[in-house]
């Protein structure tokens, strides 16, 4: 079984209670009613035992009326104590283990975040003692332990919850810095993908420039044509195409048509399953197309996400062209 902060401080909380109900019970001469001074003893026992184990496993805070019960048996405690005894024996070291026992009870009050029950309770003690014994004898015969206790309690339980939100802070952060640490890690692995991807597509056409010299035959200039097509492509907006869109965006040009393709951060915040709704449609609409100028972009948009036109040129005499094709590819399905 794993131990706990909570789990140590309920144990230090019931030893320091039967200390001080062996302490009671330990009379050096015999209490003028007995049953009284044993009662308050059980009425102790039974309160610091509520306080410090009811609710604590669910919550830190104390219930309310594990909280009244706390300050009835603050009340109570040194009433019955001291009634038990002859007016000569109130000072005795076995007749003043309440004062210690009631202070327990206003340190578990503060410790499980009920500082005024805690306080009222320190209160209530302050006032017995002080009718009882006087408030210079109650102060010499423990109630200064008592107050002294209680303000360390409160003391480390203010550090205590700074101290749990500094950590919560701390975790928001290093979350912040894992996140942050994992989109450059993805990024990094799409510039690898990118720089091979180029590689792979304009290696043999800058090989061969280099061999020859710039003097390519016009088969070998159409290659390099098309190479550098990718090339664009997939530097202005390779998260736009998938395997299907790049074939067809190929076969556009190999026909003579001139493609253009633009990612204006149009797919930013895409989850996976629209982004390859996305890039199908778009394959599908560019395996239709057939004008002689596709430019495919993706705007910043609440709405669209990629937008296609096609333009077929009106005339050689002319430089206006006509829109034939006009299509918008929505960020999310209508039914989301």
């Amino acid at each position: 079984m794993r131990l706990t902060v909570r789990m140590v401080a309920t144990g230090l909380a019931l030893t320091f209670s039967f200390y001080f109900a062996a302490r009671a019970m330990w009379w050096t001469t015999p209490p003028a009613r007995p049953l009284f001074v044993v009662l308050s003893v059980l009425v102790f026992l039974g309160a610091i035992s509520l306080t410090s184990v009811i609710g604590a496993g669910r919550s830190v805070r104390m219930p309310a009326w594990a909280a009244v019960v706390a300050l009835v048996a603050a009340i109570a405690i040194p009433e019955l104590t001291n009634l038990g005894l002859e007016k000569d024996a109130l000072r005795a070291p076995f007749a003043t283990w309440y004062i210690g026992s009631v202070g327990l009870i206003g340190v578990v009050c503060i410790v499980r975040r009920r500082p005024i029950v805690g306080w009222g309770v320190l209160l209530v003690l302050t006032a017995s003692g002080w009718a009882w014994l006087g408030l210079l004898d109650s102060l010499g015969l423990g109630l200064v332990g008592s107050i002294v206790w209680m303000v360390i309690a409160q003391l480390l339980v203010a550090f205590w919850g700074r101290a749990i939100r500094d950590t919560d802070r701390l975790a928001r952060i290093q979350q912040a810095a894992s996140a942050w640490q994992a989109t450059q890690t993805v990024r990094q692995r799409e510039r690898r993908e990118r720089v091979q991807y180029a590689l792979q597509v304009a290696g043999p056409s800058l090989s061969r420039v280099i061999e020859t010299r710039g003097d390519l035959s016009a088969e070998e200039r159409r290659t390099a044509h098309l190479a550098e097509g990718r090339l664009r492509d997939e530097i202005r907006g390779g998260a736009l195409l998938n395997e299907r869109a790049r074939a067809a965006i190929e076969a556009a040009r190999a026909k003579g048509a001139a493609v253009t393709v633009f990612d204006d951060g149009g797919l930013d915040g895409l989850d996976e399953h629209n982004l390859v709704r996305i890039q199908e449609e778009l394959a599908d609409v560019l395996g239709g197309a057939s004008s002689a100028r596709l430019i495919i972009r993706a705007p910043k948009d609440e709405r669209i996400a990629v937008t296609v036109v096609g333009r077929s040129a009106a005339g050689e005499s002319s430089d206006e062209d006509s829109v034939e094709l006009w299509h918008e590819i929505r960020r999310e399905t209508p039914a989301e």
